[in-house]
């Protein structure tokens, strides 16, 4: 089983370079589905959950090209040749949904095994299925399945209970090649969903108001091949911001869109961190003076996102005084409490809220990556624990940061790799 070994090592130093953002590449794989013509994608990020996309496309018909050398993805789709997507990869990543949007509009039929990838919360796919039935859609359900029918999907409007953000991106697939307008209203403003929709634009496309809570699409009768670039990590961006922080060091980040990460950016100042932006850039000093404990409340974007909160949980109990930590999008994010509590944290969960006792001395220890994100959490708090941290089921870290161990050993970090 491979493994991060941690040890304390000082506070980073340096910069480093953001990878495309795996939220935005994922869906913009799916869309190429669509096309009729070969789609170039550039920006590509080199990550477990993007070979299983990779292949998911293949098992559908797709001749995908991967070049991570020079971070792009050929894909082209001459010819569907099954209508669903294998449990086998689906059980492995949960975006594998995402192809189902793009099967419908193409096929008038989608077939998907009920996805798996994540351990955070029920994440249920039925906003995504009740857009589609909003475009004409039949729906059924069956044992581990589900699978959508339609001739012909005309435009329809579709409310969504929560700006989801896998159903807005399915929704909008599927209706990119509907007859008619199409509506979603209550949709997810993420930055990802603007990246979706500039591609599929680049594509013929015709989706507007992306980045607000209504999203219009027209109808169009096919969509041509197109070149697109993925926008930078927001997340990937606020890990190495919050990983300078906590060792109190001086770091700058390049290729990243400062507006992506406002609430970030404001909650590291609220704790006495020194942020210096400009437009690709962000250099975060947290040597400047004592740090200070803030509270927090994840919410769908702009809020503060929840992919941060553990590893902004993991900085707050080296801060002097108590936080308070709300979670709001999933109900089931305090996993890696336990795992820093083994590691000397003084962390009291409620419900949704979390309460952290700051200022602790936290100590190495054996712990387990619970999810993606809480992997990152292990990894800044082994980086200022004392003695030596071993990180276990690292597999869920690496399928959503490109290059992680050898971008913080540039940066002075003490990690490795091991292979037992």
């Amino acid at each position: 089983m491979s493994k991060y070994i941690v040890r304390k090592n000082g506070p980073l130093y340096g910069e480093v370079e953001i990878s495309g953002s795996k939220n935005a590449v994922l869906p913009i794989m799916a869309a190429s589905l669509l096309a009729e013509g070969e789609c170039e994608i550039l920006e590509v990020p080199k990550l477990r959950d993007v070979d299983v996309m990779c292949k998911l496309l293949r098992s559908i018909g797709s001749d995908v090209t991967e070049d991570y050398g020079n971070g792009r993805i050929l894909i082209k789709t001459d010819r569907i040749k099954v209508e669903q997507a294998p449990y086998e990869l689906v059980k492995r990543m949960r975006a594998s949904i995402l192809v189902m949007g793009p099967l419908l509009a193409k096929t008038g039929r989608a077939k998907i095994a009920l996805p798996g990838g994540c351990a955070i919360g029920a994440r249920p796919i039925d906003l995504h299925l009740k857009g589609f039935q909003a475009l004409g859609a039949e729906i059924e359900q069956g044992h581990g399945y589900v699978e959508a029918r339609a001739d012909k999907l005309t435009g329809g409007k579709v409310y969504l209970d929560f700006p989801s953000v896998g159903a807005t991106e399915n929704i909008m697939m599927a209706a990119a090649l509907a007859e008619g307008h199409t509506v979603i209203e209550n949709a997810a403003e993420e930055p990802e969903i603007v990246d979706l929709a500039n591609f599929m634009n680049k594509m013929g496309a015709k989706v507007k108001g992306a980045g607000t809570d209504t999203i219009r699409i027209e109808g169009v009768p096919s969509l041509h091949g197109t070149r697109h670039a993925v926008i930078p990590d927001r997340i990937e961006t606020g890990t190495f911001m919050v990983a300078a922080a906590i060792t109190r060091g001086d770091v700058l980040i390049k290729n990243v869109v400062p507006d992506h990460v406002k609430p970030v950016i404001a909650k590291l100042i609220e704790c006495g961190v020194h942020i210096e932006e400009s437009d690709d850039l962000i250099r975060v000093k947290a040597d400047v003076q004592p740090l200070v404990s803030t509270d927090i409340k994840t919410m769908p974007y702009p809020g503060f996102p929840t992919d941060m909160q553990p590893q902004f949980m993991a900085f707050l109990t080296t801060v002097k005084g108590p936080s308070v930590v709300v979670e709001t999008v999933f109900e089931n994010r305090y996993m890696h409490v336990g795992e820093l509590n083994r590691m000397g944290a003084d962390i009291k969960t409620e419900g949704r809220s979390a309460i952290i006792q700051g200022d602790r001395i936290l100590q190495g220890a054996q712990v387990i990556c619970t999810d993606l994100r809480a992997g990152a959490a292990m990894v800044l708090a082994g980086l200022m624990a004392e003695g030596i941290t071993e990180i276990s089921e690292i597999y869920h870290l690496e399928r959503g940061y490109a290059d992680f161990v050898d971008k913080f050993r540039r940066l002075g970090a003490n990690i490795i790799r091991t292979n037992d």
